[in-house]
């Protein structure tokens, strides 16, 4: 871990919003999925949620490894339990749907807590899913093809989102809450030493500025002579 490399790790958790997420409803191809994510990592996302069968699910796990170091994918069983808790919080859902009442993408406000819900490659949003929305959006087409690909669509949707998040100045400040941005923080930097303490209940030791540990050989001793605290 070289201090330039944790610097740029602590500045790309000031920018996370943890009020914005995406649902993404039986989307299945493991390479749209993984595109989903990476845009979702460069728009500031931590946590996205996705629906998706248990063979879909291995593929996709298997080709995008990389995304998934920065941006944590909640697997869900349904459309309805992934979207049923953030509603309860408070969060707007907005699907990209051609339904009834459909507005262009640009118009809501995507400063409030938000969750993009993107449906399947063919499908669309579930009937589901359409029924938990409390808007639809669509992104206006010139040419003769009707929508779309998934990953595309949620790459011009949320480069709205950011555009709009960044004129509320909702990028400017940590919005992490401490714990979260401190273990969040230690994982990237220390993912083996992080991986040991959870399988051994173990608090993280402190990191210095350089990211390292503040005194490795001390925690090390620590650990072996059982005097390493506890989670």
């Amino acid at each position: 871990m070289t201090a330039a490399r944790f610097q740029r790790l602590r500045q790309v958790l000031e920018f996370r919003q943890p009020d914005l997420t995406i649902v993404t409803d039986n989307v299945h191809k493991s390479r749209n999925l993984s595109a989903i994510v990476r845009t979702a990592d460069a728009a500031g996302i931590g946590r996205m949620h996705c629906v998706i069968p248990d063979k879909d699910y291995k593929a996709f796990r298997g080709t995008a490894m990389g995304s998934h170091s920065w941006v944590q994918v909640e697997r869900e069983q349904n459309v309805t339990t992934a979207l049923a808790p953030l509603k309860a919080q408070g969060y707007q859902v907005l699907a990209a749907h051609l339904g009834e009442g459909a507005v262009d993408f640009r118009q809501p406000d995507y400063s409030k807590p938000t969750v993009i819900l993107m449906g399947a490659e063919k499908q669309g949003v579930s009937p589901a899913g359409c029924a938990l929305a409390d808007a639809f959006i669509t992104i206006p087409m010139m040419g003769m093809v009707q929508s779309f690909n998934v990953s595309v669509a949620a790459g011009i949707i949320l480069a709205e989102v950011q555009r709009q998040r960044q004129l509320a100045g909702l990028y400017s400040k940590r919005r992490l809450d401490d714990d979260s941005y401190q273990r969040t923080l230690f994982e990237w930097a220390q993912s083996k030493i992080a991986d040991y303490c959870r399988a051994n209940g173990l608090a993280y030791p402190p990191l210095d500025e350089d990211g390292e540990l503040l005194d490795g050989l001390d925690w090390q001793l620590a650990v072996r002579e059982g005097r390493a605290l506890k989670a």
